[in-house]
């Protein structure tokens, strides 16, 4: 079995969650800030990747980060280009920690329009899939917002996601279609049931040959998505955290049968810099853990 086709039976077999450590330019600042770094710490672009890749470098060489737990972590273009103890970061995943390296490949938002946010224009796309080919990347994410129940932006936020999904499909890799929605918009889970039947079309519409992996907001009705979870077409449907606290966004994901973890604010809340290594791991493994279990329902 070669390494495609490991990392396919881990992803669709194996007990475990997501890490999603793909912070990019826009919201590096912020990470690095709850991480215990002010400002001040760096000058520029080059100074601010280098502190963030040391940040994602700590916690993935934790004893607590492996392939037992967690199922794949995905990387920011950035995180992917550097190395982790001599190996490309995707290597070390997997050589090291047999954990999944997935690529999150939007650039960011467009403004909004009909209550949604569609990705910014993705021109170098295909650069960029064939570049994570020759990387070892197994899989991409990229990223949506619907703020709004509005039929009209529900149903455009799908179809490109579903387009660009096509699109990495044929590149080789598994892309996670990420729509998420709001946690503070009105009718939250009016809009939930306009994206489920939007993406459950959109499933239906796929080839045979296109696996895809759904990357959702916890629901306001438990087990909405549970038709996605068992379609054919799906390798795995998992959560994001959108905001919520870890215990909130665990004991949220606990209700849903089937659906697992891949956070990122809640994965690393109470990780700083400030922590001795003694208590960085501790406080790792014990994000880990809860993770895990809330996903194993």
């Amino acid at each position: 079995m070669n390494r495609s086709e490991q990392q396919q039976r881990k992803m669709r077999t194996q007990d475990g969650f997501i890490a999603a450590l793909d912070q990019s330019g826009g919201s590096t600042p912020k990470a690095l800030q709850q991480y215990g770094l002010a400002a001040d710490a760096w000058s520029g672009d080059e100074e601010m990747y280098v502190l963030v890749h040391r940040m994602r470098t700590r916690i993935i060489t934790t004893p607590a980060f492996n392939g037992d737990r967690i199922l794949a972590a995905i990387l920011f273009e950035n995180t992917m280009d550097r190395d982790i103890q001599g190996q490309p970061t995707a290597d070390y995943l997997w050589n090291v920690k047999r954990i999944v390296p997935i690529l999150k490949v939007d650039k960011g938002l467009a403004e909004e329009q009909d209550g949604v946010q569609l990705m910014k224009p993705m021109p170098a796309l295909d650069a960029l899939l064939a570049k994570a080919r020759d990387m070892r990347i197994f899989g991409t994410k990229m990223r949506s917002v619907i703020k709004q129940a509005n039929p009209a932006g529900v149903t455009a936020i799908v179809q490109q996601q579903f387009a660009i999904g096509g699109q990495i499909c044929a590149a080789g890799l598994v892309p996670i279609i990420e729509p998420e929605v709001d946690i503070r918009c009105p009718d939250k889970a009016g809009a939930e049931q306009l994206l489920e039947a939007g993406i459950m079309a959109g499933l239906n519409a796929l080839p045979p040959q296109q696996t895809v992996m759904l990357k959702l907001t916890l629901p306001e009705q438990d087990n909405l998505y549970a038709a996605c979870i068992t379609h054919p077409r799906v390798l795995r449907v998992v959560a994001l955290s959108g905001g919520y606290s870890r215990a909130e966004a665990n004991r949220r994901l606990a209700r849903q049968h089937g659906m697992i973890a891949s956070f990122s604010r809640a994965l690393v809340e109470g990780l700083t810099a400030q922590l001795t290594d003694a208590a960085f791991d501790e406080t790792m493994d014990q994000s880990v853990q809860s993770i895990f279990e809330a996903s194993r329902t």
